[in-house]
């Protein structure tokens, strides 16, 4: 039986392989980028306000800051309680198109002893969770040059 693959979070990203992007919102008034995506008002105080446009931001950043996650946070994050915790890092990634600092788990089997502030990394598509029938699809980041 085959799983159905849907977004985590709707509308927070696109595409697969290398046309994977996480979507942002750029104002046409200050041209200010948001991510995750603001549909309402620019976010920018100093901004006058402008149409939102949905913009696809940059695939490659460099680690601005990093830690791992050694404990099982609690519900709604899903993850079965019979199978040992498998701690994960977590990466902020700066973005130097959109000069904007985007958080994210990096992929399996990456760990902080891997990680470097400053190293290039990738945006790809992951797994957050699967069950029976659903596999809950959402973003890691890989240090460029890694193969999974």
């Amino acid at each position: 039986m085959s799983r159905t693959r849907t977004p985590a979070v709707d509308g927070w990203f696109t595409g697969g392989g290398d046309g994977f992007r996480l979507l942002g919102t750029r104002c046409s008034s200050c041209a200010t980028v948001f991510f995750p995506r603001e549909d309402v008002h620019c976010r920018n105080p100093c901004c006058v306000g402008g149409s939102l446009m949905e913009t696809p931001l940059s695939r490659k950043g460099r680690i601005w800051s990093y830690t791992d996650s050694r404990y099982r946070p609690p519900s709604p994050y899903v993850s079965n309680p019979e199978l040992p915790w498998e701690p994960y890092a977590l990466i902020a990634v700066e973005l130097a198109a959109e000069r904007i600092v985007v958080l994210g788990q990096t992929t399996p089997k990456i760990t902080v002893a891997d990680l470097a502030v400053g190293m290039e990394v990738e945006v790809v598509p992951g797994v957050l969770h699967e069950d029976a029938e659903t596999t809950w699809t959402t973003w890691h980041w890989r240090p460029t040059g890694v193969r999974a």
